[in-house]
């Protein structure tokens, strides 16, 4: 082979390693920078795992600052407050993996920046042998006083701070300890009553006469209605195909306006007015309201389930109308729906931390007040619908949440349920001394929302006074 072949053959060859190490490179690089965060925090990253086995677990705290998980003096996990916390606190496990706080802050109760964990193994040696602190929104008496009301019932209860969306309290029953759930983890996956499902944000439910607010608002915005116009309300609504709607348990309503309606949570009424306000408007409504959307961040949340709009009869859409036909909604956005109301149309991104604290005290982090919707319905028609709810409370259903002194807005509800008795629901909003609270409660298979759910919002509300 003459010199020049060789050298040609030479340069094809160094050309060929040049771009595999080019490739080669930039594939390091990638996975350094865009993919780092991924592969971090793959389950089956057994780098990651060994690592975090050496460092001590940052503790999950409270509001006030009272101790929600802990780590006991042989390194295991401690959770004080035990079953009422567990939807906030979660649980994290050898064999289980994690949820709640304990997997959505992982990194924070571990100590690890992004910066460190896009070191690889180098960033090892800045890792402290103790992770941050993580202080939750979550207020102990609220928790506690939502968990006591539901009484060992299926059911689940939201509080926030409507100003900020700090979640106040979030409780789901029945609930599990988490103290011992990882050996009692097959028997809890079995469990007939679900207690390893966190009903607040992942429970689907039709809502029922709480989603009439929502009919009323849109009705007023489409001009479909107005505030004098008077409903003739005989028990019973024809909505055509020799179906019809009835008033729970056979009530007459007579002639009512839009806020006695409201009131009396007339079915008759808000019937009328989905079909009226037809497939189109009855969708925008729901998505303005972000039922078509998750929140995002550390709130799991699960969509909603939307009825088939736009291949919808009359019957659906007045069922719709009255929070039944294929509607499924959260507890968590029934809580967010009561806000827009109270907060003049704006609904706050709820959130559960509140700030991160490394051991010397330092504040790494901390949570802003960040605005999720606005604009869902204008100040004026939001102010509205609060006055009307606050006769529901005052005058209407919800009389059993009336707590002197405070002004209470709700609006309850009795959702029919194939699979058994009704859902009891209750939503809505409390101006307290120092700040305004939005909730949501709906207690599974027990009857009247006026009777089973409202009573446990006046518990919520006497806790946080």
């Amino acid at each position: 082979m003459t010199d020049w072949k060789l050298k040609r053959q030479i340069l094809k060859a160094a050309s060929f390693l040049l771009v595999l190490t080019a490739a080669l490179s930039a594939y390091v690089v990638w996975l350094m920078s865009w993919d780092a965060d991924a592969l971090a925090g793959n389950p089956l990253n057994m780098r990651r795992s060994a690592a975090e086995a050496d460092i001590l677990r940052g503790s999950i705290y409270d509001a006030q600052g009272r101790a929600l998980a802990q780590n006991r003096p042989d390194g295991s996990r401690s959770y004080p407050m035990g079953k009422p916390f567990a939807p906030v606190t979660g649980y994290v496990g050898e064999e289980i993996g994690s949820a709640g706080i304990e997997a959505h802050a992982n990194r924070d109760l571990l100590g690890i920046t992004e910066d460190m964990s896009r070191l690889g193994p180098a960033g090892q040696l800045f890792q402290s042998e103790r992770g941050d602190d993580v202080y939750t929104t979550i207020e102990s008496d609220a928790q506690q006083a939502a968990y006591d009301g539901l009484a060992g019932r299926r059911g689940a209860v939201v509080v926030m701070d409507a100003d900020t969306g700090a979640v106040l309290a979030l409780v789901s029953s029945p609930s599990y300890d988490p103290n011992n759930i990882e050996a009692n983890w097959k028997s809890l996956s079995k469990e007939e009553g679900g207690p390893l499902l966190n009903r607040a944000v992942q429970g689907l439910y039709p809502p029922g006469s709480t989603i009439k607010p929502l009919i009323a608002d849109t009705a007023l915005r489409e001009g479909v209605t107005d505030t004098k116009e008077t409903f003739a309300c005989t028990g019973v609504l024809d909505v055509g195909g020799g179906q019809t709607i009835r008033e729970s348990h056979g009530e007459v309503h007579g002639k009512v306006n839009l806020e006695k309606a409201l009131a009396e949570s007339c079915n008759v009424t808000f019937g009328t007015l989905a079909m009226r306000l037809g497939d189109s408007n009855l969708k925008k409504a729901f998505e303005r309201y972000g039922f078509d959307q998750e929140i995002g961040g550390e709130i799991l949340m699960t969509k909603s389930h939307l009825p088939p709009f736009g291949t919808m009869g009359q019957g659906d859409l007045a069922q719709t109308g009255i929070g039944q036909s294929s509607l499924l909604v959260t507890p968590m956005h029934m809580a967010l729906l009561a806000e827009a109301f109270a907060n003049g149309g704006t609904i706050m991104k709820p959130y559960l931390v509140q700030k991160v604290v490394t051991p010397g005290g330092l504040t790494v982090r901390e949570a802003m007040p960040e605005k999720w919707l606005k604009g869902v319905t204008t100040e004026e028609r939001a102010s509205l619908i609060q006055a009307y709810m606050e006769e529901v409370v005052k005058k209407g259903t919800g009389k059993a949440a009336d707590v002197s002194g405070v002004r209470v807005a709700g609006k309850t509800g009795t959702a029919e349920n194939a699979q058994g008795k009704d859902h009891a629901w209750f939503i809505g909003s409390a101006e307290l001394h120092n700040r305004r609270i939005a909730f949501a409660i709906i207690v599974e298979n027990s009857g009247g929302g006026g009777i089973e759910a409202a009573p446990i919002a006046r518990k919520i509300i006497l806790s946080l006074s």
